[in-house]
């Protein structure tokens, strides 16, 4: 029995097994693609069939642009063991197509069948609540998805409740875990819609949320609920039959809440407007009336103003007409027994007649008139 080695004695022993190999030396593998990604002129991939899936890269991965996820392959290269990383990479000199993969082809055929069935008809999405109180999580209890979610909606909305159904989100049978946690939620009570998340990762890592289960767990569930599966490009079948797709964990938990602080403001902003608006209504009513006051006020005065002058002038008539005034021209009044006397023909001789000055008044006697 040997002592321990260390870990790069280890690999380097490894490594030298591959490199010693000639049988893995430019050899032909043929598998379906998963993962595809090219940066700058490197292709990095991996190939899989139903039992197994295998990393590769190609250098001059810039020839294949072509290359989608699904499509079937055929590769000439060397298998290579990455010290450093501790990984095996198949080092592809050559990529053929070969059509596309079985597994890719199980995805449509399945997809197909569902969307015939009515499974992703818009008629029967649930509109998400508006108000929502508690949410229901199905995802895994460890790693960065569930606490992502508790932060924004501890961010946004403190008072919103969370309640996890803990799952396999990857793995042996995590779609049969998913449909419980599914099935938990569509009869609880308190929880007023659903998120089922995971994060992002390989085509194989989204294998569970791409089965018939947990589609038709869905479909059959009796309250809104929400898919966050992966990252904004991955597209599973639940996202489908959801009644509403998130691109992201992150974004379902703000979908799901309020933000209150931004509603606060927004509300602040229109009691702001509203107290503008009366400002600007009082102003203009102030300006309107003001002007209404002062046309009334000019045509008062004006009017007032010619009444006077109409009013002095029938004055002037008045006074004119008065008969003090005439008497002080010099006239008397005559009157017989306090009846005016308008002519010499209504005396007679001996009559005692009142003359009337402007200042006073003196009795007087007709007499006989000359001959």
């Amino acid at each position: 029995m040997i002592g321990a080695i260390s870990v790069t004695q280890l690999t380097s022993y490894i490594r030298q097994i591959f490199e010693a190999e000639e049988l893995l030396f430019d050899i032909k593998v043929y598998g379906e693609i998963c993962d595809f990604n090219l940066t700058r002129g490197v292709a990095y991939f991996s190939i899989k069939d139903e039992n197994a899936l295998m990393p590769c890269v190609c250098f001059e991965g810039y020839k294949y642009t072509s290359v989608r996820n699904g499509d079937l392959v055929e590769v000439t290269g060397t298998p290579s063991f990455y010290q450093k990383g501790g990984r095996l990479n198949f080092n592809v000199r050559k990529l053929e197509p070969r059509g596309q993969g079985d597994q890719y082809l199980k995805f449509l055929k399945l997809k197909q069948q569902l969307e015939e069935e009515g499974l992703f008809d818009k008629a029967h999405k649930k509109p998400i609540p508006k108000s929502i109180s508690r949410i229901g999580v199905v995802t895994s209890q460890e790693g960065a998805v569930l606490q992502d979610i508790i932060n924004i909606v501890t961010r946004r909305n403190p008072g919103l409740d969370i309640v996890l159904y803990p799952v396999k989100v990857q793995g042996y049978n995590a779609e049969l875990e998913i449909v419980k946690g599914i099935n938990f939620f569509s009869k609880y009570d308190k929880v007023d819609c659903i998120i089922v998340a995971r994060g992002g990762g390989s085509n194989e890592d989204l294998r569970a949320f791409n089965t018939e289960i947990v589609a038709r767990a869905v479909y059959d569930c009796e309250k809104p609920l929400i898919s966050a599966v992966g990252h904004e490009t991955d597209f599973t079948i639940i996202d489908f039959v959801a009644d509403e797709r998130a691109p992201t964990p992150s974004a379902a938990a703000e979908l799901v809440s309020i933000d209150i602080l931004k509603e606060k403001r927004a509300f602040l902003d229109k009691l702001r407007l509203f107290v503008k608006r009366c400002e600007d209504i009082y102003q203009t009513a102030h300006i309107r009336l003001t002007s209404a006051s002062q046309k009334l006020l000019s045509k008062v005065e004006a009017n007032l103003n010619e009444k006077s002058y109409n009013l002095s002038l029938e004055m002037m008539k008045l006074d004119k007409l008065n008969p003090q005034n005439i008497l002080k021209l010099g006239y008397a009044k005559v009157e017989l027994e306090g009846k005016s006397i308008l002519a010499r023909a209504e005396l007679s001789p001996k009559d005692m007649v009142k003359l009337n000055f402007y200042d006073g008044s003196v009795m007087a006697e007709i007499k006989e008139e000359d001959k």
